[in-house]
């Protein structure tokens, strides 16, 4: 059986740690490959290497290390199916989704590409009498990505190639659930040119996670994943002087008015609440329709959708979405199901006895929908990560604005409406941290940075964009004063500018 090691200084290396996890094939729930968990030991190794490499990396002008990120495009593009096809394998979805995980991925390496102009500094001559005064960014050292099962090229990608582009080295620690494409990555990105021990891969569990959360080597560390983990690394890695950015769960709301295109809330609710079977934290999970009219119309239109979806592997090019990653979240996924029922939910489209000829064993479920979902349902409260949409019925607008405000999560909404007064007062008070308008999944683009807010968010700093820059680098600024007939002898108040 295949085993996948660690990829450190340049080169994968097998597992000594004598643990391994295992990488099921999710359609079929075989075992494919194990994925070797690194002892603090192997961490170690993978942080000495980084520290060797920091100095002449980040001696490397920007313009050079763009280059690296420019070829490595290049190269990814050869192997694009190869790549989504190897991601589906392990994770679950369909090729087309895959496809636009590496796509996702590689717009935040193309905006990585223009780090000569990111890290430009500023400059002020004659600040004052004979004063210059000016700023530069610096990198960190080595840094740290902690990244999801869900997005195995994306996550990685938006963590690694910012920071890697500002001149520091990278530990990336994926989830132990879908190795195999992040190991590909560090590969191609040596292939492009980045020196050894430049972006080591250390594949593990909370083992290597704390290595890196308590060494003071490690500067920084980015996460993406549930809450709990998100608050933990949190709180250890601040605790230990680093700086940290941690995105945790969701709930994201879509508040259909009456006014709104139904056909058109609907095609996105289908697509934003069941696409890679909700295994996503930008998945819209709760549908809140204002007013009983629009409600009923909406469950109306929702439900033969819901029926009418096709459940597959991802070798299957008409699925719509397909299985869930693990056996164990799709048990979790059906006690979630089987919690609302009890509380009083009712499951109009029920998923739970789905069951697909040849591929008894694989973790599908079908699409579930509930209506008349209430505020204190477990449901709602809770991040189901799985094909479940809850329908919260609003019985107006203030309502409406008022309930993902009030969430404990605040990572994406989006509001369906033709009516512009509506939607800017929307985006403008509700207390979520990206909005859409007509538009079910806002996830900004790579020159616009992501992140959710309350307990989606932990960190000042979000995701790629200018925040990614800000995050990866530090400020030093420079008060220079040349000599030039100014008079000599002790100044003793503090320098200002006059």
């Amino acid at each position: 059986m295949r085993e996948i090691g660690h990829f450190i200084g340049g080169k994968e290396v097998k597992g000594a740690s004598g643990r391994f996890g295992d990488v099921f094939n999710p359609a079929t729930g075989e075992v494919q490959a194990k994925v070797a968990l690194a002892s603090k030991a192997e961490v170690e190794k993978a942080i000495v290497n980084a520290q060797a490499a920091f100095p002449a990396w980040a001696a490397v002008n920007p313009q050079r290390r763009a280059r690296v990120m420019f070829k490595f495009l290049e190269l990814i593009q050869d192997e694009y199916d190869d790549l989504a096809r190897l991601l589906s394998s392990e994770h679950g979805k369909t090729f087309a989704d895959s496809k636009g995980d590496i796509q996702r991925g590689l717009e935040v390496v193309e905006f990585a590409c223009g780090i000569p102009h990111l890290m430009k500094g500023e400059f002020s001559e004659g600040a004052g009498p004979g004063i210059d005064l000016y700023s530069f960014r610096q990198p960190l050292g080595v840094v740290a990505g902690i990244t999801p099962f869900n997005f195995p090229a994306m996550i990685p990608l938006l963590k690694c190639a910012p920071a890697i582009a500002c001149g520091n080295t990278f530990i990336l620690k994926p989830s132990e659930r879908d190795p195999s494409v992040p190991m590909r990555i560090a590969e191609l990105f040596i292939k492009a040119g980045l020196p050894e021990g430049v972006l080591n891969v250390v594949n593990g569990d909370k083992e290597a996670v704390d290595a890196q959360l308590t060494d003071a080597r490690v500067k920084a560390i980015g996460f993406v994943g549930s809450s709990a983990i998100a608050e933990y690394i949190y709180a250890t890695g601040t605790a230990h002087g680093k700086r940290v950015q941690c995105f945790g769960g969701a709930k994201n709301h879509m508040i259909v008015m009456p006014d709104a295109d139904m056909d058109q809330a609907v095609d996105a609710l289908i697509g934003a609440g069941y696409g890679s079977a909700g295994e996503r934290c930008m998945a819209v999970s709760v549908a809140v329709p204002v007013g009983k009219k629009t409600a009923d119309t909406l469950v109306q239109k929702l439900i033969p959708r819901v029926e009418g979806l096709k459940i597959g592997p991802a070798t299957d090019p008409q699925i719509d979405y397909g299985p869930l990653v693990t056996r164990e979240l799709l048990n979790k996924v059906r006690d979630y199901i089987d919690s609302g029922v009890k509380e009083g939910a009712k499951l109009v489209v029920d998923g739970r006895d789905f069951k697909l000829q040849g591929f008894e064993n694989g973790n599908f479920i079908g699409g579930c929908l509930f209506d008349e979902v209430k505020p204190d349902m477990k449901i709602y409260k809770e991040e189901i990560f799985g094909p479940v949409l809850s329908v919260v019925r609003a019985k107006d607008y203030e309502e409406a604005v008022r309930l993902p405000s009030e969430h404990d999560y605040g990572n994406g909404v989006a509001i369906f409406t033709r009516d512009g007064d509506t939607a800017r007062d929307f985006t403008s008070r509700v207390q979520v941290g990206m909005v859409g308008v007509n538009f079910a999944i806002p996830v900004p683009l790579s020159y616009y940075t992501f992140g959710g807010w309350k307990r989606s968010g932990f960190g000042d700093l979000n995701q790629h964009g200018p925040d990614a820059i800000r995050f990866y680098t530090k400020t030093k600024t420079v008060t220079a004063r040349w000599p030039s007939g100014t008079k000599e002898g002790a100044e003793f108040v503090i320098p200002t500018m006059r």
